[in-house]
């Protein structure tokens, strides 16, 4: 035993002293062991095969399993590297949620606007009579976009921007933060997630620069992520609107996926410019 937690000790400090590149990888490495025995057990209850495409009923389940050992996983990278949660961006204090809360409303405003310009160009339909649903799941889909959204910009825009850029400066730590969040999408699905890199890299970079408009806390990002989320998640779920069979598939993006067309890449842009303009001041 005493061998055993030597080793731990002295792997502990090796890391502590490591590049950001390995720790990065450690950190990853520990949540996918820490996952595997929750995993395993759960594919083989939902009948998972590897040759075939994940249904939400399966991806869920995963998801949550995933996302709930992550705050343990970020508690260990704390208590090796010596530092808390002020150093990842999570300066919990008022002016903090002042600015979750204004990203979760530009989050909002940004996705009417591509709706209602895709509505008024003919392209999509509303359906009213889902509006009942609708409103059923805005706060169950809001607490779920919050807590996915606060996890992963902890991880992404939080510790791994931090260990990026200490070997490659802050904008290699944004570019790479932005391309492995993005690449971490295909975990779940191949087929549809790879028209969507581009944009996922790209909401990557965006949320990176809301960290640094707001000051280097997460309080931006946070609330611009779960406003994107909260939003689409609530149209696609109650079933809110459709596309027509004439709408271009450049623009509303393929598959359906705002963030695999000029739509959701023209939102992101903005959004961009915009918090571009709030650093420039």
């Amino acid at each position: 035993m005493k061998l055993l937690l030597f080793f731990l000790q002295q792997g502990f400090e090796s890391l502590i002293t490591a590049d950001g590149w390995v720790k990065g990888i450690a950190f990853f490495l520990m949540w996918a062991i820490a996952w595997l025995p929750i995993a395993f057990p759960l594919a083989i209850f939902l009948k998972i095969r590897p040759t075939q495409s994940l249904t939400p009923q399966q991806k869920l389940p995963l998801l949550a399993s995933l996302y709930a050992i992550a705050p343990f996983i970020i508690w260990a990278s704390l208590l090796v590297s010596g530092e808390s949660l002020l150093d990842y961006g999570l300066h919990l204090q008022h002016e903090f949620f002042i600015s979750l809360g204004l990203g979760i409303a530009v989050g909002i405003l940004g996705l009417a606007l591509v709706f209602a310009l895709e509505s008024r160009w003919g392209w999509i339909e509303w359906h009213p009579e889902k509006i009942p649903q609708f409103g059923k799941l805005l706060i169950p889909i809001l607490a779920l976009a919050l807590a996915l959204a606060i996890i992963e910009e902890t991880i992404f825009r939080g510790f791994l921007f931090n260990v990026l850029s200490e070997d490659s400066g802050l904008w290699g730590g944004i570019v790479f933060s932005s391309l492995i969040f993005a690449l971490s999408h295909l975990l779940w699905e191949v087929k549809d997630t790879l028209p969507q890199l581009p944009g996922l890299v790209l909401m990557g970079g965006i949320l990176a620069l809301a960290r640094g408009v707001d000051d280097g806390n997460l309080g931006l990002a946070w609330g611009l992520h779960a406003g994107w989320i909260w939003g689409l998640t609530c149209l696609d779920s109650a079933a809110l609107i459709s596309y027509n069979i004439d709408a271009p598939q450049w623009f509303v993006g393929l598959g359906e996926k705002p963030l695999a067309g000029l739509a959701g890449i023209a939102c992101l842009l903005l959004t961009g410019i915009i918090l571009g303009v709030k650093f420039a001041f």
